[in-house]
């Protein structure tokens, strides 16, 4: 059961667009201070460029949106606009609801049935830049309009990437009011691990995987206070394998792993396989082990902040807990006496829906060949 999920995990990484591919360092994260008083122009047409360089047109709020990559699906099912998803790609069962649409991907790594998505009569396809070439390029040739997204490498990554599918769908007030509640809790959790020594972490995707300092995946574990000891690696992976012998010497205090939700739960040593180096750490002998959800963590999407916040509260409890008191507080005190003039209305809240995603019957050698790929330097 541990090693389907690990397997769904890795596959998860490389169809969402996760990273930089191997031997490219992720750019420097831009300051995206000033953009939290910008008000995002929902007007059509609209005209983005994608990575692909290439200028897409919107030319009305679209009603019919095929998305290929489950981190796109999840965002349209976080600004509350699922209904207007007509198309899904293989790994969006674990959202309420996706099992309505129609699938449109299959494939490890995922490969588009592209007459199944002209059929599907769309406005707009959000694709990952794991798609290949050819898919995007017969999409176009047949006039549906396709906006490709680059790697997110970066939460402010994320943040731009809800942005856009916001702007694009005409969904703007939902994709600002969410990434307002991701800075919050991304400020919350930054503002309690501040200044704390961070305690050493690994992260297992299964087989001594990891995700290195450079992917968003990375970010996310630092920012939360832990120190991936994948940085002391000497490589330039994205997603290296660590020898045995590396893990051991590091000998990390925190482990973080990923499970499906229907396997969330269990005794958090049960995660780690019999025979794995990983049980000979000071992590497994004190039980420091993070659970995370495999499609929280794996996605570029809204609910990183999920994983963030877990893995802040178990790097720093008492720290975490004490800044959360004090947000509360402050909350509190500024709306618990409005004067006579003043209308309070509660705010929009996006709801997180309850998540299932089917079981998957990969072999393991899946998990070889596409960490092969990894470390061949394929771009994904």
């Amino acid at each position: 059961m541990r090693q389907a999920a690990t397997i769904v995990g890795v596959v998860l990484l490389l169809l969402s667009a996760v990273a930089p591919a191997a031997g490219v360092a992720a750019a420097p994260a831009e300051d995206t201070s000033n953009l939290d008083a910008q008000t995002l122009d929902c007007s059509f047409p609209v005209t983005q460029t994608d990575a692909s360089g290439h200028n897409v047109t919107v030319s009305e709020e679209p009603q019919r949106v095929v998305t290929l990559n489950p981190s796109a699906a999840q965002t349209m099912w976080e600004l509350d606009a699922s209904e207007k998803v007509v198309g899904v790609s293989q790994f969006a069962g674990f959202l309420d609801g996706a099992e309505s649409r129609e699938v449109v991907t299959s494939g490890f790594p995922s490969s588009v049935d592209v007459e199944r998505v002209i059929s599907l009569d769309p406005d707009l396809v959000l694709a990952p830049n794991t798609i290949n070439n050819e898919s995007v390029a017969q999409l176009r040739d047949a006039g549906v309009t396709v906006y490709r997204f680059e790697m997110a490498a970066s939460i402010e990554d994320i943040y731009r990437k809800t942005e856009t599918i916001g702007q694009l769908t005409g969904e703007c007030d939902a994709a600002e009011s969410t990434v307002s509640a991701m800075r919050d809790r991304v400020e919350t959790v930054e503002a309690a691990v501040d200044g704390a020594e961070k305690p050493s972490v690994f992260y297992d995707m299964g087989d001594r995987y990891t995700a290195g300092p450079n992917t968003f995946i990375g970010q996310i574990l630092s920012r939360a206070g832990g120190y991936n000891i994948a940085a002391d690696a000497n490589t330039s992976q994205a997603y290296p394998q660590l020898s045995a012998e590396f893990v051991v010497e590091q000998d990390p205090e925190f482990l973080v792993v990923s499970a499906s939700p229907e396997n969330l739960g269990n005794d958090s040593r049960s995660y780690i396989a019999e025979d794995s180096v990983l049980r000979n750490t000071t992590a497994f002998e004190e039980g420091n082990i993070v659970v995370v959800d495999t499609n929280h963590i794996s996605q570029p999407a809204p609910r990183v902040v999920e994983p963030m916040t877990q893995m802040a509260q178990a790097f720093h409890p008492e720290a975490y807990a004490d800044a959360n008191t004090t947000t509360t507080a402050t909350a509190t005190a500024t709306t618990q006496e409005p004067t006579a003039t003043e209308t309070t209305t509660a705010p929009e809240t996006t709801q997180t829906t309850g998540t299932t995603i089917p079981g998957f019957g990969i072999p393991a050698a899946v998990v070889a060949a596409l960490g092969a790929a990894l470390l061949a330097g394929r771009r994904f």
